[in-house]
């Protein structure tokens, strides 16, 4: 009896382009539209305050639908949103998350968390040389001080998932609830990003946020 033959070799895998990163949205920058603010300048829907965009403003190569191991809660009191809270994410306490994930240069990352941490966007930013490698701990602290802390929150075809958040965490801060015009943003992008309908939508929310909450999660 004649022996099969080997099975054929499994192909490789693609080189992963050198200088992209997934950068992980899990609030606003859910909703693609308020995302492109942060590259092409200027107001989102609903908001208060300009951006001055990012130096490469061409768009994400692609997005994807993530799961974050940790959870969201709202707190703060946004200048951009009217008032009320704004998301942050803890990776220490269980979720999961509903983020979204978008494919960038390691520049046009740099240049959003710069905006999201409200500092001048810089030329030469030393941030990129940070994020051009592993970082330690899975953690890099620019600052205290919200959005200012950059965590890898996983891997997804070989290139590092990254997200900003603040650095103390869910149980440092008083919990604050999310404008009409933030709960709108997070609604439109969760229905652009997994299909999700509005009552989904508002129930996922309502669960990050302060105990029996109304107002713009009530429905």
């Amino acid at each position: 009896m004649t022996p099969e033959p080997p099975e054929p070799p499994e192909p490789p895998e693609p080189p992963v382009p050198l200088g992209l990163v997934w950068y992980v949205g899990y609030g606003s920058n859910l909703s693609a539209a308020r995302f492109a603010t942060y590259l092409d300048g200027g107001r989102p829907v609903g908001g208060s305050l300009d951006h001055v965009g990012a130096r490469d403003r061409r768009r994400p190569r692609r997005d994807v639908a993530v799961d974050l191991p940790g959870s969201v809660y709202f707190a703060g009191d946004s200048a951009q949103w009217g008032g009320g809270g704004v998301a942050f994410y803890d990776h220490d306490v269980p979720g999961p998350a509903a983020g979204r994930a978008y494919l960038l240069t390691l520049g046009q990352l740099v240049d959003v968390a710069r905006q999201e941490m409200h500092h001048p966007r810089l030329a030469d930013d030393p941030l990129e040389v940070v994020l051009a490698a592993p970082l330690e701990h899975g953690r890099h602290e620019v600052g205290p001080g919200r959005y200012e802390t950059l965590l890898e929150v996983g891997r997804l075809e070989g290139l590092p998932l990254l997200t900003f958040t603040t650095a103390g965490g869910s149980r440092a801060v008083p919990h604050t609830v999310p404008s009409a015009a933030y709960v709108e943003t997070l609604v439109v992008g969760l229905r652009e990003s997994r299909g999700w309908d509005r009552a989904r939508s508002l129930a996922y929310l309502r669960a990050a946020a302060p105990p029996a909450t109304g107002g713009p999660l009530s429905g």
